[in-house]
């Protein structure tokens, strides 16, 4: 595990200024509900799987030791700010509907989806999979690539941030700039939008 080439930034947090990144989009555990929350796995697999040149900062809208912001207008100019900034943002929605309903999620998901840099996790065995078939057809009109695993969404979400890594000249002001995996018309190809998984062939909740 490459723990040293990874580094965890919460929520209100300061942004990193550069580098790699990924934000970890999807609903957050309320104190009050015994479901775990899922990010620390998703660290653990991005750690395992970055090899990148660069550190990667990997940006979680939950707070440090559970502490909450004080204004709720802190906590979401934090979350735009980092998710517009991001290398690449992993949406990974384990719907259900009591302990993690995820509606701030969809709202997220349609905004980001046009930007070519958002990644949609999509397990068919969580509690309410029906809850995200409109996500999943909002992925396919944008060609946003649809996961069933954590794991295989970690790896698409790392395969932007290796994309974003790779420096791409500028004559403006003779800099470096990171590179986006966009195409002219803005959106990625949609042959890689149907969910698949690394072990097992799922479609698409009905």
């Amino acid at each position: 595990m490459n723990t040293s080439a990874v580094t965890l930034v919460m929520a209100r947090e300061t942004l990193p200024a550069g580098g790699p990144s990924v934000f970890f989009a999807g609903p957050t555990p309320d104190k009050q509900t015994p479901v775990s929350s899922w990010r620390p796995e998703a660290v653990r697999l991005l750690a395992e799987q970055w090899n990148g040149l660069q550190p990667l900062s990997v940006l979680s809208p939950e707070s440090r030791h559970g502490e909450r912001a004080e204004r709720y207008e802190h906590q979401v100019d934090w979350e735009t700010k980092a998710r517009e900034g991001a290398s690449a943002t992993l949406f990974w929605i384990p719907r259900d509907v009591k302990v993690l309903p995820g509606f701030t999620t969809n709202v997220e998901f349609g905004l980001d989806a046009p930007s070519g840099r958002a990644v949609l996790g999509a397990p068919a065995d969580c509690p309410s999979p029906e809850r995200n078939r409109y996500l999943i057809y909002v992925a396919g009109r944008f060609g946003v690539p649809v996961r069933t695993t954590l794991a295989d969404t970690v790896a698409e979400a790392l395969a932007l941030a290796t994309v974003a890594e790779a420096p791409r000249y500028s004559r403006k002001g003779a800099s470096w700039r990171p590179r986006r995996s966009v195409g002219s018309s803005g959106r990625r190809g949609a042959a890689s939008t149907a969910p698949t998984s690394s072990t097992t062939t799922s479609t698409a909740p009905s």
